[in-house]
């Protein structure tokens, strides 16, 4: 009963500050809302006068112009979510039906989905505790087990098919150590995708994310750090998958004044004038976003410390844009207890994504030791991370 008693008075405390922090003592506090405080409503208005309210227009331009600002990548292509963006950047490395795809079972199940839709199938190696972004040390020793050179090509020995690509995600937020994954995948010679649909303004040794590998991916969802209501983006530094990302996602259609020629396969992939007009405007704001959130990951920081829960934190030589804040307690029961707790009282909180492996599509896939994966999934909560006004 005591014991009860402790945790019920634990999670008010918390509740109390959560409330504190979003200056609201008695509604509703969610996880994450978008905020439109710019030029939204301006720039949306003119691209309705305009016309240009599909995939052809200046804001859509704009735009990819503005991710390249600020990522630094050399090209950029907008798409109309950040799952088609992976699709998108997975058959621009080559994969084929049948072929495997690594990547972490701890994920939004839109990474899992984007290597189902390419007809090859997922492998899930393991994260590290403190980034929950795949690790390289896992990948290393996973691949040296798992893979053996035929003709040339390094095949994995109980399947016998190519690992055609590697795909990590910066869960939350925080960069993975993405240096040391390319490294890993180089040796291998595995294309590196880097899954930064929330990760936008994170950055890794001073590089943003999605700069490692050949190609990065972004979301643009209303959930998101930065919304276009919905959205995506692929950056690369390499011209011809750029023009190749551009010519697919627009139904490859081979440009005329008025023929319908298409050379490919081709998918109605691109970013709507009307919702780039609403992302350029949210792009304005996004230096301000970053300090905003970093500023409550402070204050959560400091707080949690006190109570002695660990709070999720960016490693070293990273700065995340701390997207979602997360807490670690003590077990699968303490978190339940929370998470029920929380909600019941206006708090959203939500668990972590239950692992891929588990899922009924994927739980015939193929996996390495996912002891770290179990650990965090048992344990991990998100608590509410919107931009304060």
């Amino acid at each position: 009963m005591e014991k009860t008693k402790v945790k019920t008075d634990l999670f008010e405390e918390i509740t109390q500050f959560v409330r504190n922090q979003f200056d609201e003592p008695d509604a509703f506090i969610p996880l994450h809302i978008p905020r439109f405080e710019g030029k939204e409503k301006e720039y949306v208005m003119d691209a309705i006068d305009s016309t240009f309210v599909s995939s052809v227009g200046a804001y859509v331009d704009k735009f990819e112009e503005m991710m390249c600002d600020i990522t630094g990548a050399n090209y950029a292509v907008a798409t109309v979510n950040g799952t088609s963006a992976l699709h998108i950047s997975m058959i621009l490395e080559g994969v084929k039906p049948g072929d495997e795809v690594i990547t972490q079972p701890l994920t939004f199940v839109a990474t899992a989905n984007a290597i189902s839709y390419t007809g090859a199938k997922p492998i899930f190696v393991d994260v590290d505790r403190d980034t929950m972004g795949l690790s390289p040390s896992k990948l290393k020793r996973f691949l040296t087990e798992v893979l053996v050179k035929k003709n040339g090509t390094w095949v994995n020995r109980f399947t016998g098919k190519q690992i055609a690509a590697c795909v990590p995600m910066h869960t939350f937020g925080l960069p993975a150590r993405v240096d040391d994954l390319r490294a890993v995948c180089d040796e291998f010679a595995i294309p590196l995708i880097e899954d930064s649909a929330e990760s936008l303004g994170s950055t890794y040794k001073g590089r943003h994310t999605g700069r490692f590998g050949t190609l990065g991916v972004f979301s643009f969802n209303g959930n998101k750090t930065v919304t276009a209501g919905g959205g995506g983006a692929i950056i690369t530094d390499d011209e011809d998958l750029a023009k190749r990302a551009k010519h697919i996602t627009t139904t490859a259609k081979k440009p005329h004044k008025w023929e319908y020629i298409h050379d490919e396969i081709g998918y109605n992939y691109r970013m709507p004038n009307l919702n780039a007009a609403l992302a350029c405007a949210q792009l304005e704001q996004l230096n301000q976003y970053l300090e905003n959130k970093r500023e409550l990951a402070r204050q959560y920081r400091e707080f949690f410390r006190s109570l002695d829960i660990e709070f999720i934190d960016e490693i070293e030589s990273a700065k995340s844009n701390y997207w979602l804040n997360a807490i670690c307690l003590e077990d699968r029961n303490q978190r339940d207890a929370f998470l029920s707790y929380t909600n019941e009282n206006g708090v959203m909180t939500r668990p972590i994504w239950c692992l891929m492996n588990k899922l009924e599509m994927f739980k015939d896939c193929q996996t390495g030791d996912l002891s770290n994966s179990d650990w965090l999934e048992d344990r991990i909560v998100n608590i509410p991370s919107s931009v304060r006004l």
